[in-house]
């Protein structure tokens, strides 16, 4: 498929009648940058896509001219192409995102996806740029939230507390999810399906929270306080332990946590 991203940036600019300085001013490049795209010598870098979309109050999509629902279906052959070796050989995931990009550059999915397989704090630069330009430049709200949760876990691995702390204010306090309301209000399938993702991730949740409310009473010299939050997560473990397997479900809460639950035990014995 042949792109002309370049000539769509030329159209588009000149339907807002603005220069090419002030494009480049926006997206903090040269105004010869622009030239070059507008040209098609040369094509704007990936993470450069979403805030160029967003100046124009267009998608990626139509940025590039592409069919909705064919795009939807090409891109989401590569993301399943790309998940079973996300956290098992991330090298590979990257490979097989980085080629989709290629095809359908400065896609939200896409980038949103590769920012998984980048290590950090190893490449944390690269990840900073791809979120910071998702959060800048995607309509998608689930992508943008998504981003501003990773910004702040990598500048929270750097030890830039300011900055993760500045990051996830970016993102809305919500005291209910989707999935809850699909439970309590749909029927049959619609509701098992919700119910059950839910019922995982909650556990997780929770775990999550209990690990953190140990580690701050044990920090604030209170290791009484902090072995009770530690009881409470060793039981909430096993008590998934009689839990099965679903379609769709790769472990059980019991079996994604049994490691969790040799440290807990190890901990609380040596309390």
């Amino acid at each position: 498929m042949e792109l002309n991203v370049g000539n769509k940036i030329r159209e588009l600019r000149r339907q807002k009648n603005i220069s090419q300085e002030v494009l480049a001013q926006y997206l903090g490049v040269t105004f010869q940058a622009v030239s070059k795209w507008e040209s098609a010598t040369t094509m704007p870098d990936i993470t450069l896509v979403p805030a160029i979309a967003s100046f124009f109050g267009i998608s990626t999509d139509e940025l590039f001219d592409y069919n909705h629902y064919e795009l939807e279906k090409r891109v989401n052959e590569i993301i399943d192409a790309s998940l079973p070796y996300r956290g098992v050989d991330d090298a590979r995931c990257e490979e097989i995102l980085r080629e989709g990009l290629k095809k359908y550059p400065g896609n939200d999915i896409l980038l949103n996806c590769l920012i998984y397989s980048i290590p950090v704090p190893e490449r944390s630069d690269e990840v900073i740029d791809i979120c910071r330009s998702l959060i800048e430049g995607t309509k998608e709200d689930d992508v943008r939230y998504d981003a501003c949760r990773i910004l702040a876990e990598t500048y929270h691995k750097l030890g830039e507390y300011g900055l993760a702390k500045e990051a996830l204010q970016r993102i809305p306090e919500i005291y209910f999810t989707r999935l809850e309301l699909e439970a309590a209000l749909l029927k049959g399938t619609d509701r098992f399906r919700a119910a059950n993702i839910q019922k995982n991730l909650s556990a997780d949740s929770l775990l999550q929270m209990l690990q953190c409310l140990a580690e701050h009473y044990q920090e604030a010299g209170e290791p009484e306080k902090a072995k009770i939050q530690m009881e409470i997560a060793r039981d909430v473990i096993n008590a998934f332990q009689k839990d099965f397997l679903t379609e769709g479900m790769r472990s059980t809460v019991y079996e994604s946590h049994r490691e969790n639950l040799e440290k807990l035990n190890a901990r609380l014995q040596a309390m």
